[in-house]
């Protein structure tokens, strides 16, 4: 087993520290360090990100030949680690705890040391593993004047607010597939300069937001129906991606029953459970979502578009496009063509 003694106070420190270990070569650009390595310890890469108030982005896609286990030994400063694992798995343990907890794919954590307690990650060998992890600084997030606290349970709120380090605190989340599409996006994102600090930015506080939402949940005992299993979650998000690539088709919950081998009751939970919304709800969604796009990138006309996401009756498209916008689809349309011109006079 290797083992890897962090104690770094920055997120970059931290991959500098890892480079000792794991070797490859660190570059940087518009603020965002990458570690790449290819050896006979691991192939992969680390990267991270830092942002105002104490907040940073740790990201790992990496597979490693021995088994790791990381040493996080900050003494008297220990930030919160909000962590998502999209691929693989990993464990986690105080060093006053003999367990390990572990954290499997599609399930996320919540964990902060005290002062002078070790926090141990562990990394089983030949397993590709995808890890993201948010890191709070909570000295600095304290200064963030419109930082929200006050809006926390109270157990997340001592968290927080604990800048001595006096308390240790760890939460395992049940699983999460809807936090994977934005920890993919993350990790697809294409964009350079400014552009891409602020989408990174905007997501990392996106997850965040995600990660707390999730904790208040557990809290109130709303985890994950006992009555669906990992892999019909999985089916569920599957055809619900379906119905975003492909609206058009004419779904309905007797012939998704059929197609996905769950019953009605269970899709409703799952959907419900995924998305916040029945089946029904999901779709009219995602057609809703396609058809204003359609107006903002096409030339196409109103009852054209009602046809091409799949609805039938254009007063019932009219009727709850204004309900979920606010306006007709002729005003929205009217405004998008306003714009457009303001932008062409602005070519010019």
């Amino acid at each position: 087993m290797l083992e890897v003694f962090l104690n770094a106070k920055s997120t970059e420190g931290v991959v500098k520290q890892m480079q000792g270990y794991f070797g490859g070569e660190l570059t940087e650009r518009w603020g965002e360090h990458t570690l790449v390595f290819d050896n006979d310890i691991a192939k992969g890469c680390v990267r991270c990100i830092t942002f105002d108030w104490g907040v940073s982005l740790l990201e790992i896609d990496a597979l490693f030949y021995d088994d790791v286990l990381l040493v996080n030994a900050n003494g008297k400063s220990n930030p919160i680690h909000f962590s998502y694992c999209s691929q693989g798995y990993y464990k986690n343990r105080f060093e006053n705890e003999s367990e390990f907890h572990t954290v499997a794919q599609f399930h996320s954590s919540i964990i902060v040391s005290k002062t002078d307690l070790k926090l141990y990650t562990f990394f089983p060998k030949e397993i590709h593993l995808i890890l993201n992890d948010i890191c709070i600084i909570r000295k600095e997030f304290l200064k963030k004047r419109n930082n929200q606290l006050s809006e926390l349970n109270e157990n997340l709120y001592r968290v927080f607010v604990d800048d001595k380090d006096e308390t240790a605190f760890a939460y395992y989340s049940p699983i999460h597939l809807r936090m994977e599409d934005y920890v993919k996006t993350l990790r697809d994102l294409k964009t350079e300069g400014m552009a891409r600090v602020l989408h990174i930015e905007g997501e990392v506080y996106h997850l965040l937001s995600m990660h707390i939402a999730r904790h208040d949940k557990y809290q109130n005992n709303e985890a994950i129906p006992h009555a669906l299993l990992k892999n019909e979650l999985k089916i569920i998000k599957r055809y619900a991606r379906k119905i975003l690539d492909d609206p058009s088709i004419s779904y309905n919950l007797d012939q998704i029953s059929s197609d996905s081998g769950l019953s009605q009751a269970k899709l409703q939970e799952g959907f419900k459970f995924l998305f916040a919304r029945t089946v029904t709800e999901y779709i009219r969604h995602v057609r809703l979502e396609a058809a204003r796009d359609l107006m903002n990138t096409t030339d196409l006309n109103i009852s054209q578009i009602v046809y091409t996401i799949g609805f039938t009756s254009r007063s019932y498209f009219s009727k709850i496009f204004k309900e979920k916008y606010g306006m007709t689809p002729h005003e929205f349309r009217k405004q998008v063509v306003v714009v457009n011109m303001d932008d062409e006079e602005l070519s010019i």
